[in-house]
């Protein structure tokens, strides 16, 4: 009888471990699909593909932590399906989608995105458990790779064709690429007490969010995108500001000391 119950439990444990497992394969088949949608010139499938896949990605590490079923397959796993998903698959997307007229200059920016993100990935993996979950050191890979998708759809929504601004996407893929393997911090949104904090007002502005998204999904997404990478920037001048301040301070002061004496 012991045996038996010991047994269930041990298959519930395994069945629980998979979860979160799923959800990366699902993620790993939305970078599969996108890059088949790409090849056959279905660009807003592929944006499409892309962000579902980035909400994959969501769920998966959330699943194993509330199941406690983290482990280092998992991390390995989920950086494998990523690199698919958000480095690979948009390299190709934004290649064939506006890159391809710049020839060896267009397929070069494409590789340094995935080079970038494959560094961005593997810099994280090293990363875990020794520094702070709060924050991302250089923009996440998944945000990255969902600027590229909302890109898409956002230029769909106004019929702008991507290959007739191949400068303006090479760019943007430059920068990208820049801020993934920086050291920029952004927010994980991961703290507890941002949750906390939340009043009436909060839901009621997160209420009207959703509508937003609904009612014009290319443009919210767009939007959030910009306003993520910019929260990253914006916190980073704000941060060398205070700093340069405090050192002005520090100098005026020991400037002060010195006079009096």
């Amino acid at each position: 009888m012991k045996r038996k119950r010991r047994f269930e439990k041990e298959k519930i444990h395994r069945g629980i471990y998979i979860l979160p497992n799923i959800f990366t394969s699902l993620n790993l088949f939305c970078g599969f699909y996108a890059i088949i949608a790409s090849i056959e010139k279905n660009f807003s499938a592929a944006a499409i593909a892309i962000i579902i896949g980035v909400m994959f990605d969501m769920l998966d590490g959330k699943i194993a932590r509330a199941t406690n079923t983290t482990s280092k397959f998992g991390i390995e796993y989920d950086s494998l399906a990523d690199l698919i998903s958000f480095g690979l698959a948009p390299g190709v997307m934004m290649y064939l989608w506006a890159l391809k007229p710049l020839g060896r200059l267009g397929w070069l920016a494409a590789f340094l995105y995935m080079a970038c993100g494959t560094l961005r990935l593997a810099r994280f993996n090293t990363q875990v458990g020794s520094v702070s979950s709060d924050y991302f050191s250089g923009l996440p890979i998944p945000a990255s790779a969902g600027m590229n998708a909302t890109t898409i759809l956002f230029f769909h929504r106004f019929n702008i064709i991507g290959y007739e601004n191949p400068v303006l996407i090479l760019v943007m893929l430059y920068f990208l690429s820049f801020l993934m393997v920086s050291t920029i911090k952004y927010n994980s949104f991961k703290k507890p007490e941002l949750f906390k904090r939340m009043n009436f007002n909060v839901l009621v502005a997160a209420i009207l969010l959703l509508i937003f998204i609904a009612a014009q999904p290319s443009i919210a997404l767009f939007l959030f995108g910009v306003a993520y990478i910019c929260s990253g920037l914006a916190s980073t001048v704000r941060y060398h500001t205070k700093q340069r301040h405090k050192r002005l301070e520090t100098h005026k002061s020991d400037e002060h000391g010195t006079n009096s004496i």
